[in-house]
Formats: structure tokens, C-alpha cells, sequence
């Protein structure tokens, strides 16, 4: 009888330790997989480093993410999908990306609001946390500020000059192209410097940083100085399944760091883009700038050409979306 209560006894030990180290106290923080729809050197991406390596440091109890790479992992497109499969936990892309699936993201760019601004209780942000979840994603913030604008290989005094003219394109401004008479071409990023070099297209869309450091620049000359969707539309998206799965107190942290970041994400990138321009200078790029008619009819056309597609897609969406993006 004495044996046997021994081996009892041994065996709730046992019982006990195996449930101690399966506990999540032992078990260690959760891995999340995130990848960028940009390559992780990629300078436009220097600060998703910062914000992941903060999450890292402050939750590193319950959560360490583990930033794989770019699209040599998964191509951009194929991001949205991944993370609503959970095959990736995080990623870092674009809202045209997968505009097919939320067709109001492309609201994005069209917010003439602070991110401070678009945070307010019942804003813009809650309202596209919302329309996150409904695809499978928790929207937690953005990683970029970077104006866009268009480079051409010759110059051009006014808007109908950029008629007939081939543009390397992205899913980004493909519908305000069109709408000034440019010609989209569809080239992949890294096939962009050849395209260019053999005259395939006469220009290009991007943001300031970037196109100076693949040489691009040597083939585009001119900048038309008329800056577009200011607001970035890049985002922090995480699976909503592992969303929820994480303690109150661990995503309580993520916001509380996403919140902070932000402000400090936009004023790295307005030094950047002061000393990219100083640069452009001396790289003897020359500015272009158009009538203030022709300016205002540049800019109605990349904003109209972006409602009207929300008017499309979305009708019942749109008037809200105006008032919650300034507009």
C-alpha cells in the first residue's frame, strides 16, 4: 500500500511539472512572422525597423516578431493573403495592395488629416479598425511619410504636355494616370532601371526617397514639383485571429508604442526628404512646375480619379469616408 501511494505520488508530481513548463508563463513569448511588401534594406523602410524592434524590446514577455524579409519571401500582392491565412502573423503593406478585398482602403492617401487626427475617438482610424476585421486584419498604424511625384525624362511646361507620355505605373496611382492622359506601363519594381535605360517608358510615379540611390534618376532628369497623396497609405496589419489572442495588456503595449511611433516615424522622414531634395539639387535634377490653373487641374485629377473609384466600389461608404478623411 506504501509502494503504491509512492507511485502515486510520483505521478501527480509528474502530472504537476509537465503542466508547469506547458504553461504560458515558461513557454515564452509568441513568435509573430511579418514580411514587407519593400525589401527589409529598402530606405523607405528604415523605420519598421524601429517600431518592431520596440514591440520586441517592451513586450518581449508575450510577443517577439520575427521580420523574415520582403517580397523575395512573398510577393506584395500575395501579403494580404498570407496574413489572412495566417501563414504570415504580420505585414507591412501597402492599402492598394489589396484594394480588391478592402476597396476603401484607398481612402488612405486621401485623408487630408494628421494621423494625430484621424486617431480622435470615432474617427477614421476606429472606422477602418472596423473594416479591417472584416477581412481577417487588425489595422495597428503606419510605417511611412513620403510625398509622391511624377519624374520625367524630358521637360514639360504645362499638364497636357504629359499626354501620350509612357509611365512606369503601380496600383497606386494607375487611375490618376489615366485620367491626365499618361499611359501606365506595368513594370516590376526591379525591372524599373532597365525599363527606363531603354526608353520602355519616359517616366515614373514614386515618393522622393528611393529613385536616387537605384539610378533612376539618370534616365528621369525632371520632377514634375507638385507633390500627391501625401498621406502614405502603407500600413501595420496583423492577423485579427492572432489579434485576438493576445492578452489585453500585450495589445494595450502595441497601441500605446504604434501611437508614439507615429509622430516620430513622420518628422524622421520630413528630414530625410529636406535632404534627398538637397541632393536632387546636386544631382542638377531640375523642377517643374505648372501654372496654378494646370496645378489645381494636376491634383483634382489624382484625387477625383480615387473618389470616383470609391463611388464605384463602394457608393454607400463615400460620404462617410469624406468626413472622415477632411474632405
Amino acid at each position: 500500500m506504501k509502494r503504491f501511494s509512492a507511485y502515486a505520488l510520483f505521478f501527480v508530481f509528474l502530472a504537476a511539472l509537465c503542466a508547469t513548463l506547458a504553461s504560458p508563463v515558461l513557454a515564452g513569448p509568441k513568435t509573430l512572422k511579418a514580411v514587407s511588401f519593400l525589401p527589409k534594406n529598402h530606405p523607405l523602410c528604415a523605420m519598421i525597423h524601429v517600431w518592431v524592434n520596440r514591440v520586441n524590446e517592451q513586450c518581449k514577455d508575450a510577443v517577439k516578431i520575427d521580420w523574415v524579409g520582403g517580397p523575395e519571401v512573398i510577393p506584395g500582392f500575395d501579403q494580404a493573403e498570407a496574413l489572412q491565412n495566417n501563414t504570415v502573423q504580420l505585414i507591412f503593406n501597402p492599402a492598394a495592395y489589396y484594394a480588391p478585398l478592402l476597396p476603401e482602403g484607398n481612402a488612405f492617401q486621401l485623408s487630408k488629416l494628421s494621423m494625430a487626427e484621424e486617431r480622435k475617438p470615432g474617427g477614421f482610424y476606429d472606422f477602418m479598425v472596423e473594416r479591417h476585421k472584416r477581412i481577417g486584419m487588425m489595422f495597428l498604424g503606419t510605417w511611412l511619410y513620403d510625398p509622391f511625384y511624377l519624374r520625367i525624362n524630358r521637360p514639360v511646361k504645362k499638364l497636357d504636355d504629359l499626354r501620350g507620355v509612357k509611365m512606369r505605373t503601380a496600383a497606386l496611382y494607375d487611375r490618376f494616370m489615366k485620367k491626365i492622359g499618361i499611359i501606365p506601363v506595368t513594370v516590376k519594381f526591379g525591372e524599373t532601371y532597365t525599363a527606363l535605360e531603354r526608353g520602355l517608358v519616359d517616366g515614373f510615379g514614386w515618393s522622393t526617397l528611393g529613385p536616387a540611390d537605384w539610378g533612376w534618376l539618370k534616365y528621369c532628369k525632371y520632377i514634375i514639383d507638385i507633390p500627391f497623396y501625401t498621406r502614405q497609405n502603407t500600413l501595420i496589419l496583423m492577423n485579427l485571429d492572432v489579434w485576438n489572442g493576445l492578452d489585453k495588456m500585450t495589445q494595450q503595449m502595441i497601441k500605446d508604442i504604434t501611437v508614439k511611433f507615429e509622430p516620430e516615424m513622420v518628422a524622421y522622414f520630413k528630414k530625410k526628404i529636406m535632404e534627398e531634395w538637397k541632393r536632387y539639387d546636386q544631382m542638377g535634377i531640375i523642377r517643374i512646375k505648372f501654372s496654378p490653373e494646370d496645378t489645381n487641374r494636376f491634383l483634382d485629377a489624382a484625387y477625383s480619379a480615387e473618389w470616383e473609384d470609391l463611388e464605384k466600389k463602394v457608393p454607400d461608404l463615400v460620404r462617410t469616408l469624406k468626413r472622415l478623411t477632411g474632405n
